[in-house]
C-alpha cells in the first residue's frame, strides 16, 4: 500500500512541529522556578531586597542562554534563523556608549520574552501536546480495550458504541493537530523574530551600513576602472597616434622628392594626428589624469591651473593625502568649475581653495564672471552635485546675476 504524498507530508510536518512544541516547553518554563521561588520566599521571610536581587541575578544571567537555546531550537527543528543581535562596542565604555547600547539591543525584550511570555508559551505548547496525546489514545482504544481482559470487557456497559466515539474524536483531533501546530509554531516563529532577534530598527540600520558598504565599493570599483581605461588609452592607443604622427613628419622630411599633391595630403594626414593625439590627451586627463594617481591632489590641481586659460589663485592645505576616490571628486568639481567659468561665464580670474578640516575636505571655488549659474536647470552641475553626492559630501552653488559664482563642496574623508 502505498502513502499518497501529500498525506506523508502532511504527518511529517505535523511531526516535526509537534516535535518543536514539545523541546520548547522545558526552556519556556525554565524561569518559572526562579520567579516562583522569590514570591514564595518574600511571602515567608518579608526580605524582599535579598530575594528579588537575587532572583533578578539569575534572570539576567540565564537569559542569554535562553536566547541561545531558543535559537538553536528554531533553526534546527523548524528552520527558522533568529539572527544575533550585533552592536559594536566603543573603546570606551561610558554612561552614554553603554545606555546607547542598551538602546540598540533592547535587552529587556528577551528578558520579557523568556519571564513572561515563555509560560504563557509553554501552557500553549502543553495544550497542543495534549491535543497530540488525546487524538492518539482515542486512535488507540481499541487496541487499549483488547489489552483488557475479556471479563472486563464483557461487564463494558457500551463497549461496542463508546469506543467507536473515542476512535472517531482521537481521528479528529489527529486530523486538526498539523494545523492547529502549525499555526502555534509560525506564531512562536514571529514572536521569537520580534523579541529575540533585532529590531526593525537595528534592521534598517544594517540594511543602510550594507548599501552604504555596497555604494561604496561599486565607487571604487568605478574610479578604477577609469584608471585602467586612462592607462590603456595612454599606453596603448596614444601611443600609436604618436608613432604614426612621427612617421608621416619623416616622411615628408626624408621625401623631398614626393609630388605636390601626395606631400599635401601627408600634411593633412600629419595635423590631424596631432589634433586627434591632442584630443586623445584630453580625454585622458578628463578620464583620470595620471599625476593625480601618483602624485595626489596638489600637483594634479597645480598642472589644472596651469592649463586653465584665466589666472587661477590656487591654495591646497592638505598635509597627507586622502582616499583616491575623494580625490577624483575633488579635482572633476575644480575642473568643471573651471571650466564653467572660462566657457560660459566670461570670468578674468578665479580662485580655488582646497582644506581638510576635521574629517571633511572642503572645496570652495570662486570666479568673477557673469553669474547665474543653477544646478537645479540641468546643467553640468547637476553631475557635479550627484558626484559629490555618491560620497555623502554637501554641494552648493551661489551664482548671483552679475557675479562672482562660488562653489562650495564638502567631501567626508575619513579612511
Amino acid at each position: 500500500m502505498t502513502i499518497p504524498a501529500g498525506l506523508r507530508r502532511t504527518v511529517l510536518r505535523a511531526w516535526r512541529d509537534t516535535g518543536f512544541l514539545a523541546a520548547g516547553v522545558p526552556p519556556h518554563l525554565a524561569l518559572v522556578p526562579v520567579w516562583a521561588w522569590a514570591a514564595t520566599t518574600t511571602a515567608r521571610t518579608g526580605d524582599w531586597l535579598l530575594t528579588v536581587s537575587l532572583s533578578a541575578t539569575l534572570v539576567l544571567l540565564g537569559a542569554p542562554l535562553l536566547t541561545a537555546v531558543q535559537r538553536a531550537r528554531y533553526r534546527r527543528l523548524i528552520g527558522v534563523d533568529v539572527p544575533r543581535l550585533t552592536s559594536t562596542m566603543p573603546e570606551q565604555r561610558t554612561w552614554a556608549s553603554t545606555a546607547q547600547r542598551l538602546a540598540t539591543t533592547r535587552p529587556w525584550r528577551r528578558i520579557g520574552y523568556h519571564l513572561l511570555l515563555g509560560p504563557l508559551l509553554a501552557l500553549l505548547e502543553l495544550l497542543v501536546l495534549a491535543v497530540a496525546a488525546t487524538g492518539l489514545a482515542g486512535v488507540l482504544a481499541f487496541a487499549w480495550a483488547l489489552a483488557l481482559p475479556t471479563a472486563i470487557r464483557r461487564n463494558w456497559f457500551g463497549y461496542l458504541i463508546q469506543l467507536p466515539a473515542y476512535t472517531a474524536a482521537g481521528l479528529l483531533l489527529l486530523c486538526a493537530l498539523p494545523w492547529t501546530a502549525r499555526a502555534v509554531a509560525r506564531a512562536e516563529a514571529r514572536l521569537a523574530s520580534g523579541l529575540l532577534g533585532r529590531s526593525q530598527a537595528q534592521r534598517l540600520q544594517e540594511r543602510v551600513d550594507q548599501l552604504a558598504v555596497s555604494r561604496t565599493d561599486l565607487i571604487e570599483a568605478v574610479d578604477a576602472e577609469r584608471r585602467r581605461i586612462e592607462r590603456d588609452l595612454h599606453d596603448g592607443t596614444q601611443q600609436r597616434l604618436v608613432s604614426l604622427a612621427v612617421n608621416l613628419g619623416l616622411t615628408m622630411a626624408t621625401r623631398p622628392d614626393l609630388p605636390s599633391d601626395a606631400r599635401e595630403a601627408l600634411a593633412r594626414a600629419h595635423l590631424e594626428a596631432k589634433e586627434a593625439i591632442a584630443e586623445l590627451d584630453d580625454l585622458v586627463r578628463g578620464l583620470h589624469p595620471a599625476v593625480l594617481e601618483d602624485r595626489g591632489l596638489d600637483a594634479a590641481l597645480s598642472g589644472l591651473a596651469a592649463r586653465t586659460p584665466l589666472p587661477v589663485r590656487l591654495r591646497v592645505d592638505l598635509e597627507e593625502r586622502v582616499a583616491p576616490s575623494v580625490e577624483s571628486v575633488a579635482y572633476f568639481v575644480i575642473s568643471e568649475a573651471l571650466t564653467n567659468a572660462t566657457k560660459h561665464a566670461d570670468a578674468m580670474r578665479a580662485e580655488v581653495t582646497v582644506r581638510r578640516v576635521g574629517e571633511v575636505l572642503r572645496i570652495r571655488v570662486t570666479d568673477d564672471g557673469l553669474g547665474g549659474a543653477d544646478a537645479a536647470v540641468g546643467t553640468g552641475l547637476t553631475g557635479l552635485a550627484k558626484r559629490v553626492g555618491s560620497l555623502d559630501g554637501a554641494f552648493h552653488v551661489s551664482s548671483p546675476v552679475g557675479g562672482p559664482t562660488t562653489i562650495t563642496a564638502e567631501l567626508p574623508c575619513a579612511r
